[in-house]
């Protein structure tokens, strides 16, 4: 199979380390709007660099778009009218109107697209779904999520990021709604910009909460902060009537524990974002080649980052508008 990567940043070099290894991958071509860029990743790993995007979609049998999120639509469009299988970071698109033009036409082509919610593909949230998908927690009554990066982004990329709940608290509603099977109907949002006012210039918000009626009955709670000192903090918890768990919660969590008989922490704490989740990312590549081939359907479709976008802009209504917010008001 030909796979093309769209995008020669960070997120395509790391699915381009995996595809290039990869046993059903006989080619890898690589484009990117430095072109540059894309020759050097391609060089790298021994690949091929197209001169423009229409050059990958020419030559590829299926597409991994790691490029912009204000370009993914397009590209999904493009692979649907080509009718190859495509992989796309999330989200689709920061607003509902063009997240549903993609969908259209991915679904009137009938192409099989997996969008990029790694935690499904991380040990830990998928035992954390098949504990609760067998019963062996009872009944869940209480989940909680928490995503801290350890910096703020620079300035230029707040205004275009969709803000903090479309951008990094997305990655909890899907991994609450992975998890638990439910979906959030109601919700409570709100946030600040202590100590990082800079976010404010741009009506968004650094550190938010949000908590959410599930339509099981049960409650999560999810939190986000974009500043974390001592690393890049991602943790679950759930709460059964026979059982609780935690997910990301480990000696090499970067949090400190106060109690006098907490064990030492090890001092090789998570500082960011692929030391916590580099295997994810590699489980979901090697699943996408899987999608690709016809051997197994999508485990992350457009209707899933669909529906966690309309929580997210539920949460944001609810931010700005300083009440709860039932999430079929948003789409």
């Amino acid at each position: 199979m030909k796979v093309g990567i769209i995008g020669a940043g960070r997120i395509g070099a790391i699915h381009a380390r995996t595809l290039v290894s990869h046993p059903d991958v006989e080619a890898l071509i690589v484009a990117d709007y430095d072109v540059g860029l894309a020759a050097k990743l391609a060089a790298r790993h021994g690949a091929g660099a197209a001169s423009s995007v229409e050059e990958l979609f020419e030559a590829a049998e299926a597409v991994v778009i790691a490029s912009p999120t204000d370009t993914h639509v397009d590209y999904l469009v493009r692979a649907a009218k080509r009718g190859i299988p495509a992989f796309c970071e999330k989200p689709i698109a920061i607003d509902l109107e063009s997240t549903d033009r993609a969908i259209a036409a991915i679904n009137e082509a009938g192409i099989p697209v997996q969008m990029g919610f790694m935690r499904r593909f991380d040990p830990g949230y998928r035992a954390a779904h098949e504990l609760v998908a067998s019963g062996a927690l009872g009944e869940v009554t209480l989940v909680t999520g928490h995503t801290h990066d350890i910096e703020p982004p620079h300035e230029s990329y707040i205004p275009r990021s969709g803000g903090a709940f479309k951008d990094m608290l997305i990655h909890d509603i899907d991994a609450l709604r992975f998890v638990t099977g439910a979906e959030p109907v109601e919700v409570n949002a709100t946030g600040s910009n202590r100590a990082m006012e800079v976010f404010g210039r741009y009506d968004d918000l650094a550190t938010v909460a949000a908590v959410m009626h599930m339509d099981d009955g049960s409650l999560a709670i999810l939190s986000g902060t974009r500043q974390d000192p001592l690393g890049y903090d991602v943790r679950m918890e759930v709460f059964g009537t026979r059982d609780s768990v935690a997910v990301g919660l480990s000696p090499r969590t970067p949090i400190r524990s106060l109690e006098p008989d907490a064990p030492p922490r090890d001092e090789s704490v998570v500082v960011g974002w692929l030391e916590r989740f580099e295997p994810a990312y590699r489980a979901e590549m090697d699943a996408f080649v899987e999608v690709a081939s016809g051997r197994r359907p999508s485990p992350c479709t457009p209707e899933d980052a669909r529906a966690a976008l309309v929580v997210a802009e539920a949460c944001g209504v609810s931010a700005r508008e300083k009440r709860p917010v039932r999430v079929e008001e948003c789409g």
